[in-house]
């Protein structure tokens, strides 16, 4: 993980708004020596500060924060995908697909369920949202005290903290692709 630099951020947005210092300074209301020390990141910055800056460029703080990306790390080869499973949970294995998940708003799953099985631990629940896409076979999808089967090409959104599993009653195995978004702090 690199070192951010609020600095250069700072400078990238004062140039996109065609800002100089000295304007900069006025808006801030800080003064042209500080913002230069922070641009150089040769000061460290209290909280109103930067928030002052961030109101002043019309930014969310958050923004300053955020590390920057390289696009090697964009791609995910096969070869390279982890997976994840519950050891109680044999009979299902997902592949994470994502590339860079800890850098991701959201995060997309493969779910290899196997015949005649069932999503362990009954039913799950997430604060993010998340799609389901049935690739192969079919399945059921239970939410709480109702089920719907899903044949291959269909889709199911599942909202956030909407209890739901899985159900395959199927000899084949069946392959879900899960689109997941992340809560943003």
């Amino acid at each position: 993980m690199g070192k951010i630099s609020i600095g250069r951020k700072i400078i990238e947005y004062r140039r996109s708004k065609g800002l100089t210092i000295r304007d900069f300074s006025e808006l801030t209301g800080l003064s042209a020596s500080l913002l230069s020390q922070l641009e150089r990141d040769m000061a460290n910055p209290t909280l109103s500060v930067l928030q002052s800056i961030a109101d002043t460029l019309q930014i969310p703080l958050s923004s300053l924060f955020m590390e920057e990306i390289d696009n090697k790390s964009l791609i995910l080869k096969k070869e390279d995908r982890k997976q994840i499973f519950n050891p109680d949970e044999k009979h299902v294995l997902y592949d994470i697909l994502t590339p860079s998940p800890l850098k991701s708003n959201v995060e997309l799953l493969l779910m290899n369920l196997k015949a005649n099985s069932e999503t362990y631990g009954g039913f799950s629940e997430h604060e993010g949202e998340e799609i389901a896409f049935v690739l192969e076979g079919e399945t059921y999808i239970v939410f709480e005290n109702e089920e719907f089967l899903l044949y291959e090409g269909d889709t199911a959104r599942i909202l956030p903290n909407r209890k739901h599993k899985f159900k395959n009653s199927t000899d084949k195995d069946v392959k879900v692709l899960f689109i997941k978004s992340k809560p943003i702090y």
